[in-house]
C-alpha cells in the first residue's frame, strides 16, 4: 500500500484540498449553529483560502517545472540569467498564493499595492496555466497525428519554446486585461418591454448595478466614480443586485460612503449576492445600507407607484442569494413565495435575483414574472474563465427573452472580483428603459 510520503507532490496537494473541502462541509453541517458569528466568519475565510491554495499548488508545481526546472536543463540557460528568473517565478507564485489571504488582512478605504499586485499575479497565473496546458495539448496532438516524436537534436529547443511562448502570451494578455479593467464602466442603454406595465410608467428608467466587490482591489475612489456616473443618468430607480462587497461592514465602511449620494425618486434597492454571505456580516450590511436610504429586499417586495397616478404600480421584489442555503446562513435563503407575496399577475412583476440560476428557478415556479435582473457571471470577467461562466449559467450576459412576456437581463458587473483585469468582457452600468406594451 502506498503511503502518503510516497505520493507525488501533485497528489499530496489534491489530498490536502480534499481534506480542507471535507472540513468545510463538516463545519457547515454540524458547527454552523454552535459557533459564534465572528468565529464562523473567521473559519469560513480560512477554509476558503486553504482550499484555494491547496488546489493552486497543483498548478504551481506544474508552472515551476515548466518555467524553471525545464529551463535549467536546457543548453540555453546560463547561470547569469537563471537565478534572477528563478527568483522572479518564486515571487510570482508566492504573490499568487497570498492573494486569497488579503480578504482578511489587507482591506481598507483604498486598495493596498500588495493586494493589487497579488491579485494581478493571480490573474496572470490563470492565463499562464491555460497556455501551458493548451500548448502541451497541441504538441501531444501533433505527435499523435504525425506519429513522430521530437528529434534528439531539437528536443531541448522545443521543450524550452513552450514555456517561453506561454509566458510571453501571458504578459501581453495581463497588460491588456489591466488596461481594460482600469477604464470606467461603459453605460449600456437597453429598452425592455414589460407586460402589464402601466402606460403612465412608460419610459421609466432603472439603473442596474452589480458585482462591485468592494474589498482588497476595489475601494472608495472607484465606487465614487460609479456613483457619479449613476447620478448623471438621473434614474427613477436604482437597483444593486448583489456582490456589493467582499468585506465586513465595519472594516470597509469609509469606502462605502459614496453610496450616501445615490438618489432615485422611486427608491434605491439592494439584494444579496453570494459574496455578502461569505463575509458572514449581512445584518450589519443591511443596517449600513438603510442608513444610506438604500432598502434591502430580503425576500420581500415593494410597490413602485407611478408619479402620475397612485392607481398605477408594479411589484418590485428581491430574493436572497441561493448561496445562503448552502452556507446554512440563519434566517436567509431564497424564498420566492415570501418575496412575491401579494404580487399578483394582474400587475407587472420585476424580480431582483443575483444569480442567473436563481432566475431560472424563479421562472419555473412563477412564469408570470415579467422581468428578472441578475448579475454574478461578470461576463466571465477574463479569459479563459469566460467559457466556464458561459456553460455554468443558464443566462450568461445581456438580454434574454423567455416565453412570450418575460425577459431576463444579466449584468456583466460594474467592477470586478479580486483580479483587476478584464479580458473578453467589459464592466457595465446598465440603463434600463421600461416600455409599456
Amino acid at each position: 500500500m502506498i503511503s502518503f510520503k510516497q505520493l507525488p507532490p501533485e497528489a499530496k496537494a489534491a489530498v490536502a484540498a480534499g481534506v480542507v473541502f471535507f472540513s468545510m462541509m463538516l463545519s457547515r453541517s454540524y458547527l454552523a449553529e454552535q459557533l459564534e458569528l465572528r468565529m464562523r466568519r473567521w473559519l469560513l475565510r480560512l477554509q476558503m483560502a486553504l482550499f484555494a491554495n491547496a488546489l493552486m499548488l497543483i498548478g504551481s508545481l506544474h508552472v515551476w517545472r515548466s518555467t524553471v526546472t525545464t529551463f535549467s536543463r536546457s543548453s540555453a540557460a546560463s547561470s547569469f540569467c537563471f537565478m534572477p528568473w528563478k527568483i522572479a517565478v518564486f515571487v510570482f507564485l508566492a504573490l499568487t498564493h497570498s492573494s486569497f489571504f488579503t480578504w482578511r488582512f489587507l482591506v481598507a478605504e483604498e486598495p493596498y499595492f500588495f493586494s493589487l499586485a497579488a491579485y494581478t499575479c493571480l490573474g496572470a497565473y490563470i492565463i499562464l496555466i491555460f497556455f501551458l496546458f493548451a500548448l502541451g495539448s497541441v504538441e501531444q496532438a501533433y505527435k499523435l497525428l504525425t506519429g513522430r516524436g521530437a528529434k534528439a537534436g531539437n528536443k531541448n529547443s522545443r521543450t524550452v519554446m513552450k514555456p517561453v511562448l506561454a509566458v510571453m502570451l501571458t504578459v501581453v494578455l495581463t497588460i491588456v486585461g489591466l488596461l481594460n479593467a482600469s477604464q470606467p464602466p461603459t453605460v449600456n442603454s437597453v429598452e425592455i418591454p414589460v407586460h402589464k406595465l402601466p402606460s403612465t410608467m412608460n419610459n421609466l428608467k432603472v439603473v442596474l448595478l452589480s458585482d462591485i466587490h468592494l474589498g482588497p482591489t476595489v475601494g472608495k475612489t472607484k465606487l465614487a466614480m460609479v456613483v457619479r456616473m449613476v447620478k448623471a443618468l438621473k434614474p427613477d430607480i436604482t437597483v444593486i443586485v448583489g456582490d456589493l462587497t467582499d468585506s465586513e461592514a465595519e472594516i470597509i465602511r469609509p469606502a462605502v460612503e459614496p453610496l450616501r449620494e445615490l438618489y432615485s425618486p422611486l427608491g434605491t434597492y439592494f439584494v444579496t449576492g453570494n459574496h455578502e454571505y461569505y463575509t458572514s456580516d449581512v445584518s450589519n450590511w443591511f443596517e449600513l445600507l438603510k442608513s444610506f436610504n438604500i432598502r434591502p429586499l430580503h425576500n420581500e417586495n415593494v410597490k413602485i407607484v407611478s408619479p402620475k397616478s397612485a392607481d398605477d404600480w408594479f411589484c418590485l421584489a428581491g430574493v436572497d442569494d441561493i448561496e445562503a442555503d448552502a452556507l446554512r446562513y440563519s434566517g436567509h435563503g431564497m424564498d420566492l413565495k415570501k418575496a412575491l407575496r401579494d404580487c399578483s399577475s394582474e400587475h407587472a412583476i420585476v424580480l431582483l435575483a443575483h444569480q442567473p440560476v436563481a432566475a431560472k428557478w424563479a421562472l419555473q415556479e412563477r412564469p408570470d414574472i415579467n422581468l428578472i435582473l441578475s448579475g454574478h457571471t461578470h461576463g466571465g470577467q477574463m479569459f479563459p474563465l469566460n467559457a466556464g461562466a458561459y456553460f455554468l449559467n443558464p443566462f450568461f450576459v445581456g438580454l434574454y427573452k423567455v416565453g412570450q412576456n418575460t425577459f431576463v437581463y444579466v449584468s456583466p458587473g460594474t467592477m470586478y472580483f479580486g483580479m483587476p483585469m478584464r479580458l473578453g468582457s467589459r464592466a457595465e452600468i446598465t440603463e434600463i428603459i421600461l416600455r409599456s406594451p
